[in-house]
């Protein structure tokens, strides 16, 4: 059987009760946490340009409600992530937009998210060992998109199937040069989510799609991996949830940033108030993937001005924001903000430094990399090289294989980072966090339903309805209506 027909199968009949309590608390916390993403996005004047083109997040036309919301949560990097993929931009937002078209309930819209979560993290998980990943692989939202729609719709497996495999039959493939450079970023998920739209109206009416689109040799994984991984699409299906492996986003932030942000406001908080002529050096020790994404923004920020695209993965003025005031929100990206001289002085100060015993903690995680690399065994080492570097391929195979895959109720996300100030009275204070704050491991499995709460209240969001995210899937159509509603105005 094709892996996508077993996938659609599964997917399309999974029922509230099929999914575990923690799975379901999980996925409650993610749908408030995106709606925090929503609201941002929308209060950033890119934000407000994208109403202005394509209308409100809520609106007659469930599809473009759809696009519009995806876009909003996406292009500050607050969405949440996983293993694999950036999943919330559309396993969210498709789900929130036909929910509240359709008036479902509560219990309704969160086995649509984890269904559209399962599908869309296999899927990626898939091809993650690729050229593409993290944000720029938008092809997670064409199954995240079309999954999320359609368990809201009760449609069945044979729409499922046709559906999926008509929006995979052109992937997006973005251009890094318009994903850094540009306000192209806003349609990093709209575009794809458009792309799945019409795959499910397509679907609807009887046109099909191929069904082993997924793993044909002429097909979606021959083109975006460098190392197949068909067998992840359908491993563990109903015992394996992807949706455990969850990441949240707590302020804006590529990859390592967030625990080099969380580091920098935490010495804020024990040097307190700091000018920027009294910091003589800034040192951000951090893995690979960190300085990977850094070195592809870098040659884009040029300081005030520089786009915002390029902004989120770059680490020197993340850090050197939350140094100065304490903490890094969405308003440190645009003007005027953005313009203060001083942040501008400190970020050129502030030097990244490969910490190999981070790339192995990184590597040895499930997300992003260590799951695929423990799959694909010895044939992940030529991609491993080709990212990494010979130096490092070794230290990442034996870092991933120093655990055993199993389901992921222990997943963790180690994107460390260690950050070292200098100030110039000769001073020096150094804090270290290896997994970041909300990001997938013990600590957040604990505390994510209070974590997200925080989260929605910081972005403007009423208290109330952050706290009534913790019976969302008992909420009636009516309840879930309103708190909806509520939750974007």
């Amino acid at each position: 059987m094709p892996v996508l027909k077993e996938l659609a199968t599964w997917a399309a009949w999974l029922r509230p009760e099929d999914i575990p309590d923690r799975v379901r608390s999980l996925a409650a916390s993610q749908v408030l946490s995106q709606l925090a993403s929503i609201r941002a996005g929308a209060e950033h004047p890119l934000g407000r340009r994208m109403i202005e083109a394509f209308g409100p997040p809520l609106q007659h036309d469930a599809r473009l409600s759809a696009c519009v919301l995806s876009g909003l949560g996406s292009f500050l990097n607050l969405d949440d992530t996983a293993y694999a993929g950036h999943l919330s931009n559309s396993t969210v937002a498709v789900p929130l937009a036909y929910a509240y078209d359709r008036r479902l309930d509560g219990a309704a819209l969160v086995a649509a998210v984890v269904a559209a979560n399962e599908c869309a993290a296999r899927i990626t998980a898939a091809a993650t060992l690729g050229p593409l990943r993290g944000h720029s692989a938008v092809h997670t939202h064409l199954a995240g998109a079309v999954c999320g729609r359609l368990h809201c719709e009760g449609a069945d497996d044979v729409v499922w199937t046709s559906a999926v495999g008509l929006a995979f039959a052109m992937p997006n493939w973005p251009l890094m040069r318009a994903f850094l450079a540009s306000d192209a970023r806003l349609f990093n998920s709209f575009t794809p989510v458009r792309t799945a739209m019409d795959a499910c109206d397509a679907a609807r009416v009887g046109l099909r799609g191929a069904t082993d689109i997924l793993e044909h040799p002429d097909g979606f994984l021959d083109r975006f991996s460098a190392v197949p991984l068909p067998d992840a699409v359908n491993a563990g299906l109903g015992e394996r949830w992807h949706t455990e492996t969850l990441s949240f986003k707590m302020h804006p932030g590529g990859p390592g940033v967030d625990a080099a942000v969380d580091c920098a406001a935490a010495l804020r908080r024990e040097l307190g108030p700091i000018r920027p002529d009294e910091i003589a050096e800034v040192v951000v020790e951090a893995s690979l993937y960190t300085l990977f994404a850094g070195r592809k923004a870098a040659s884009y920020v040029v300081g005030p001005g520089s786009p915002l695209g390029a902004l989120v993965l770059h680490t020197p003025y993340p850090v050197a924001t939350a140094l100065l005031t304490g903490g890094l929100t969405v308003n440190d990206f645009s003007a005027p903000l953005l313009n203060d001289r001083g942040r501008w002085q400190v970020a050129e100060r502030v030097r990244l430094v490969h910490d190999p015993e981070f790339t192995r903690a990184l590597f040895a995680s499930e997300a992003p990399f260590g799951e695929a690399l423990r799959q694909a065994g010895d044939a992940a080492e030529p991609w491993l090289r080709e990212f990494a570097g010979e130096a490092e391929a070794k230290l990442a195979v034996d870092a991933a294989n120093s655990r055993e895959s199993g389901d992921f109720s222990a997943s963790t996300k180690a994107t460390g980072a260690r950050v070292t100030v200098r100030l110039t009275d000769g001073r020096t204070a150094s804090r270290e966090r290896l997994v970041p704050l909300a990001a997938a491991g013990p600590h957040t499995r604990a505390n994510h339903a209070e974590l997200m709460r925080e989260k929605f209240v910081e972005f403007g969001g009423a208290k109330d309805v952050a706290a009534a995210a913790d019976r969302l899937d008992a909420m009636t159509a009516d309840e879930l209506q309103e708190w909806i509603s509520a939750a974007l105005r």
